[in-house]
């Protein structure tokens, strides 16, 4: 199946890299005029670059998710742009770990809060009107597993995640109660090899270290399905979110972890 967001407009937070690249790149292959933001001036354009040099519509803007103001700004462009809005993946987020939550920072938790739910909020808050205008769509939020279970050492970013997840469920009651025709979901991914786990340290490395995590190996103890995911079997479940194939689905999380969240195996092979 082809052309499964054909003639939509979508709007990709964060998709300079990992999950909003490959997200921002399938959406653009399945039809949809992308309007890709980022803080990262030069990926940015380049995702957007690969994307129209294979004949698909995709725009770069730059933006801090946490500043009102350009939230304004970009939804405004967006509307110049396009004249609508169909499809909102609110994407961009950080990671910050600690060995123990008592040696957070105040201002990493602030840092962390404010771009993993202060941004996602605002999203919502300007995207919204501009969605109801044109008659509905589909709103996705980016969560994680751990906005589903505790991880230790990841209590902060635990926090920001399952505060996504039921921001989701709020706003999309919201939206049923006021029949705007838009569906609001969290997407929860697992252990998926992007560029965030570069910058998260572990544990045993102690604080002010910045040895990037393997995903690969933490996923052949931690995974069922004993492999990392990859950004692009996100987008697949963002795809699907995005499309009419789920125009029964709101209110609910899309989770992608490869088994971790049912549980733990024994190998036996």
């Amino acid at each position: 199946m082809t052309g499964q967001v054909e003639g939509k407009i979508a709007l990709v937070t964060g998709g300079a890299s990992g999950i909003g690249a490959a997200v921002a790149e399938l959406l653009a292959r399945e039809g949809a005029s992308v309007v890709v933001t980022d803080i990262d001036e030069l990926r940015g354009p380049e995702v957007v670059a690969g994307i129209t040099a294979h004949g698909h519509r995709a725009t770069f803007l730059h933006q801090d998710v946490t500043s009102e103001p350009r939230w304004a700004e970009v939804i405004a462009k967006v509307e110049r742009l396009h004249g609508r809005l169909d499809i909102l993946v609110s994407n961009a987020g950080i990671g910050i770990a600690v060995p123990s939550i008592t040696e957070m920072s105040l201002s990493d938790w602030r840092r962390q809060t404010a771009i993993n739910l202060d941004g996602v909020f605002l999203s919502v808050k300007h995207s919204l009107p501009l969605m109801r205008k044109t008659g509905g769509g589909s709103i996705i939020l980016m969560s994680s597993l751990a906005g589903l279970r505790g991880a230790a050492g990841l209590a902060g970013y635990c926090a920001t995640k399952g505060g996504v997840r039921l921001f989701a469920k709020a706003v999309a009651l919201e939206c049923a109660s006021f029949s705007d025709g838009i569906r609001v979901n969290s997407v929860h991914p697992g252990i998926i090899e992007t560029p965030i786990w570069g910058k998260i340290p572990t544990e045993a490395e102690g604080r002010g270290q910045n040895a990037p995590i393997d995903p690969e190996e933490r996923a052949k103890v931690a995974v069922p399905l004993g492999r990392a995911g990859q950004a692009e079997e996100i987008a697949a479940g963002v795809l699907y979110l995005a499309s009419d194939a789920a125009r029964y689905v709101t209110g609910t999380e899309l989770v992608i972890d490869g088994g971790m969240y049912a549980g733990g195996v024994v190998r036996r092979g």
